[in-house]
């Protein structure tokens, strides 16, 4: 059976929903599978078969302690009519590249597909490993994470939520978004700093062992709903596999064949799970890590060095602004050899001097990955570009994917047919892609939603509907150093 252990080497091991309930392991660490599970199918048994068909086997690979009933109640709660898409993830062809299209869900965002099961997971898994007191979901977000998890967890019996987002670091509809969530057990706070401040101080509450017992002595154990989390991570595989079973489907490829895999990311998440897909059996060319102009990944991949050292911006693809990569840890445990020690030596380099270099081997293992970035410029105009002459719209963070896919196509002339994915909603980010496209801003983001329906006809995501109009619950600015307070309060 796979187990999950620590990227730190700690001699505790975990069963799946064990590690789904902890979310982030005792020594610091990330929790990874044993191994990767090669996919329990043929790909052209799938081909016409629903996503939550694909989602069930590609699950249960990975999660091997649920029973087939658990894990099919998980996968129906979750994947149901809350999805505007029939199939769930549509692909669709723009120009040269074929659209995963990730952001049908109730945030619009690409983080509906595995938070609207990890409440499922996690409640079942409570029930399994008989834990009685009540979880508190705690996590960091630069942007989508937030409402999403917010949306899944929201009066989720047994569950407290605290959601922290950088101040002036997410949309406009982004954060009006989770600050009118409703939900008794919700609580969110902006924090005054970027999003690595407030991610590196979720990580510091998980580690304060004596903040953990006080909550322990109220009945309360932490975990995450942020990709450290292997139940957030593990559901992300799912929609890889399923665009390649499509474009097998639809004729694009034949089944064998190699395609490249576009993601525009900056916590690595997202093209970890690509990664973990290919490991299964997907045939990939190439991973195309696409960043902004935040592009400590893009500058990774090309030197092998880590480097925390530079210039932070705020971008209009704000769930990219982020400096440090969580979930490349995980990648880098991998191709090590599975080396506990050499992970822990280079995260403690990193949080020490503030960059690493990784060792020839792991250096070597990076050519699978090809890293460029995009500035907001240039950004803005691939947004234009697309609309103009291929009719599809595409938000920020698409365009940035689009235009480092662009850059490798010229640079090594590779035409392999290619997924990339589009991560939200066009309208999530309305006042960009309103000035990229020519259509008459509003006078805030909202207006620009009504100026691009009106011009375009591209529907609305519901959950965007009138949100001008919500109330807001929540409008508390943290100091870092108060949110261990705010998490204390949150739970009295």
């Amino acid at each position: 059976m796979i187990h999950y252990q620590s990227t730190r080497g700690s001699k505790y091991i975990k069963t799946s929903s064990q590690a789904i309930i902890a979310g982030i392991a005792e020594d610091k660490g990330l929790y990874v599978p044993s191994e990767i599970p090669q996919l329990p199918f043929d790909i052209e048994e799938m081909t016409g078969e629903p996503y939550k068909k694909v989602a069930f086997a590609v699950l249960k690979a990975f999660f091997e302690d649920y029973t087939d009933e658990e894990l099919q109640a998980c996968v129906d709660g979750a994947y149901d009519s809350k999805f505007d898409a029939e199939d769930i993830v549509p692909v669709v062809k723009a120009d040269k590249a074929y659209f995963l299209e990730l952001y049908h869900g109730k945030t619009a965002a690409f983080k509906d597909m595995a938070l609207s099961i990890l409440p499922y997971l996690l409640t079942t898994a409570m029930n399994k490993n008989k834990e009685d007191r009540k979880i508190c979901i705690l996590t960091a977000t630069s942007g989508d994470t937030g409402k999403a998890a917010l949306e899944g967890f929201a009066d989720v019996q047994g569950t407290e939520i605290v959601v922290f987002y950088p101040d002036h670091g997410v949309s406009q509809v982004q954060e009006r978004q989770m600050v009118t969530q409703q939900g008794k057990n919700t609580h969110v706070f902006a924090v005054k700093g970027n999003f690595d401040d407030a991610q590196t101080g979720v990580k510091k509450i998980f580690s304060d062992d004596s903040f953990n017992q006080e909550l322990a002595k109220k009945g309360y154990r932490l975990s995450s709903a942020n990709s450290i989390n292997i139940g957030r991570l593990v559901p992300q595989v799912a929609y890889y596999v399923y665009g390649y079973v499509k474009l097998v489907e639809k004729g694009i490829i034949k089944n064998g064949d190699k395609i490249n895999i576009v993601v525009p990311t900056g916590n690595f998440g997202n093209i970890l799970a690509a990664y973990y897909a290919g490991n299964m059996g997907i045939p990939v060319k190439k991973f195309i890590c696409a960043s902004n102009e935040n592009k400590v990944l893009t500058d990774f991949i090309n030197t092998g060095t880590y480097n925390l050292h530079r210039e932070f911006f705020l971008t209009n693809s704000p769930s990219m602004d982020i400096l440090i990569s969580s979930n490349l840890e995980r990648l880098l445990y991998h191709l090590s050899g599975e080396n506990g020690g050499e992970i822990t030596e280079l995260m403690a380099r990193l949080e020490k001097d503030g960059k690493y270099t990784v060792s020839p081997k792991i250096n070597y293992a990076l050519d699978k990955f090809y890293g460029g970035s995009a500035d907001m410029k240039r950004t803005n105009e691939a947004i234009g570009d697309m609309y103009r002459n291929h009719g599809y719209l595409m938000d920020t963070h698409t365009a940035v994917g689009y235009r480092v896919y662009e850059d490798y196509a010229a640079y090594t002339g590779d035409r392999t047919p290619t997924l990339l994915a589009s991560t939200a909603s066009p309208y999530k980010f309305a006042d960009s892609v309103a000035e990229s496209t020519g259509i008459p801003k509003g006078s805030d983001g909202f207006g620009s939603i009504k100026s691009i329906e009106k011009e375009t006809g591209v529907k609305v995501p519901q959950g965007l509907k009138d949100l001008d109009k919500k109330e807001v619950r929540f409008s508390e600015k943290l100091d870092i150093a108060d949110m261990e307070r705010a998490v204390r309060d949150s739970l009295k």
